[in-house]
């Protein structure tokens, strides 16, 4: 029984709570930032530069495969081997948006923290005892 007890303790802990719901969150946040890249950002640069699909570009390493034939339709080609690394600049663009995204985010968050921080503390309002107290003072200075 100590272990389901202590395992419980655990998972309950606000810590492992906290990390839940920044692992769903960041989850979405990734989405968030892959629909950026394929939806806003990568259309732009196929306007300035011209037709910019990574997921077709390859290098052919051994094997005769036909010019500016797709990815899907070269790994088909017997006995080719094909190095995409379309992919991974798509992945790894995702990536740096993401990491810039964070970085940001969590930028503005240490800024609001660090007002908060700087922002004076009103001194407390005294209690009815201290102003009594200041009250018998003053008649007693009189």
């Amino acid at each position: 029984m100590g272990f389901v007890k202590e395992f419980k303790e655990f998972a309950v802990k606000g810590s492992v709570m906290d990390l839940a719901v920044g692992v769903i969150i960041g989850g979405a946040f990734g989405k968030i930032i892959d629909s950026a890249v394929k939806d806003l950002i990568m259309p732009l640069i196929s306007a300035v530069i011209g037709s910019v699909d990574f997921s077709n570009l390859y290098v052919v390493l051994k094997g005769n495969v036909a010019a500016n034939l797709p990815l899907e339709e070269a790994r088909k080609v017997p006995e080719a081997v094909v190095f995409a690394y379309g992919s991974f600049v798509s992945v790894a663009i995702n990536f740096f948006l993401l990491a810039l995204a964070v970085f940001l985010l969590v930028k503005g968050i240490n800024s609001l923290k660090r007002k908060e921080e700087a922002a004076p503390v009103a001194p407390p309002a005294p209690t009815s005892e201290e102003k009594l107290l200041t009250e018998i003072r003053d008649l007693l200075k009189k």
